[in-house]
């Protein structure tokens, strides 16, 4: 019963402050919020915005570039959320184009999602405007594979949107309303999807919790991106709202090669095996102290270890900005190995490691950039950051929702909730 009620209060929280997941117990409810997403006759063009830039580059001098914080990076260009034709954005991912080497931000929006062409920062071009596929919602996810966008959303029967970014090499008259090559529509709403890029099948997390998995995990076979195909999936820890699935290559030599599935699962962590799609097997479930929200999590490139982020911690017992770290050397066993708190009592949201550095979207403390070289021996450090949110860094759902730190150029995408795209590079 304890356990029960203690759920429940996590969940009112999470509503209450427009986080975490929206906890539906079957699919979400229609917006229907007229300011968000305004009618329109039939006749009437979508409002998907014109593109335009509000800041070009700015240098970090002095602890600042224009109005925002920062500490070792610069602004290279902002396009507020307004200039996409949306009220609110969400999730952040990228492209690369293998055969012309451009660069490409795919902009999580409440009614769609943007595509720009960010290769040259001084002249970024707005391409367009993936509408959603049903209604507006503040939550929607997108990650890449084969060339192909998968988008997910919060939205009622909203299913899988599938776009061919290839089709983003050639768009004549920017910026045009695209539509999706295909959509999936083996789920209804979803809150986050996961891509295991070795193998080719996406993972959409925080489905239905009446669904055939409870609101855990789907599997997608998108090796043929045209034509998903519904592959099982894994629902026995109950709800997942984000998740990783990696190729294991770390030090457990009884899972390498085994397709590793680590569900950030509201009140606990969930290591499962996913290689076999007709028979996942549980390896470890695992809890830690003060739990508010598990939330996201990402594993260092060695796969030694895995850094969460708890969404509630904050705010329920008065931490600073809070990362947990485990040791994962032996999945059977897994480990908390140590915590780190940041300068700031602001909410950690999403989280991804490059190299020897962890991105920390941290809402309305902007992006923190952290130092993980010598996570072995537990020292982390705050090495950069910039801050998208000037108001304050206060424990409340504002500023970034995410970033993406991939691009081989060096440029950093982030997505924030309330002033919409940023683009910020180290500095000299």
């Amino acid at each position: 019963m304890k356990k029960l009620i203690a759920f429940l209060v996590v969940m009112t929280m999470c509503l209450g402050l427009g986080a975490c997941s929206s906890d539906n117990p079957t699919e979400a409810p229609p917006n229907n919020d007229p300011t968000a997403n305004p009618p329109q006759n039939d006749d009437d063009p979508p409002n998907i915005g014109n593109g335009a830039v509000s800041l070009t580059f700015t240098p970090c001098e002095g602890g600042s570039a224009a109005s925002f914080s920062c500490q070792g990076y610069d602004l290279l260009l902002q396009i507020p959320v307004t200039s996409f034709g949306a009220s609110t954005a969400n999730d952040i991912w990228g492209w690369t184009d293998s055969t012309t080497d451009r660069e490409y931000a795919i902009v999580g929006l409440d009614d769609g999602t943007a595509f720009v062409d960010v290769t040259d920062t001084e002249n970024p071009v707005y391409l367009g405007k993936l509408l959603t596929a049903t209604n507006a919602s503040q939550w929607r996810d997108v990650k890449v594979y084969g060339n192909h966008a998968f988008v997910v959303a919060e939205a009622l029967s909203h299913g899988m949107q599938v776009f061919d970014l290839t089709r983003l090499r050639n768009v004549d008259n920017p910026p045009q309303v695209f539509e999706e090559d295909t959509r999936y529509t083996g789920i209804g709403n979803a809150h986050n999807i996961v891509i295991n890029e070795d193998l080719g099948f996406v993972y959409p997390v925080g489905t239905a919790r009446n669904d055939a998995f409870f609101g855990g995990v789907h599997f997608i076979d998108v090796q043929n991106p045209s034509n998903p195909v519904p592959a099982g999936g894994y629902g026995d820890d109950g709800y997942t709202h984000d998740a990783q699935v990696v190729t294991y290559n770390g030090p457990d030599t009884d899972y390498i090669g085994r397709e590793i599935f680590v569900g950030s699962n509201e009140n606990q962590i969930a290591i499962v095996d996913v290689t076999d799609k007709n028979n996942p097997a549980q390896i470890q479930t695992l809890v830690y102290d003060r739990i508010g929200y598990t939330h996201q999590g990402w594993f260092t490139e060695d796969h030694r270890y895995f850094i969460l982020g708890d969404e509630l911690d904050e705010t329920n017992f008065g931490f600073n900005s809070r990362t947990l770290v485990f040791d994962f050397s032996d999945l059977d066993n897994p480990v908390l190995h140590t915590t780190y708190l940041g300068p700031t009592t602001a909410i950690d949201h999403n989280g991804y490691v490059l190299g020897n550095e962890f991105f920390l979207a941290n809402y309305t403390a902007g992006v923190r950039v952290l130092d993980i070289s010598d996570i072995e021996n537990q020292n982390i450090s705050e090495i950069a950051f910039f801050d998208t949110y000037p108001q304050n860094d206060t424990p409340q759902f504002n500023g970034v929702w995410s970033v993406y730190p991939y691009f081989e150029s060096g440029k950093i995408l982030v997505n924030d909730i309330d002033s919409g795209l940023f683009v910020i590079q180290k500095s000299n």
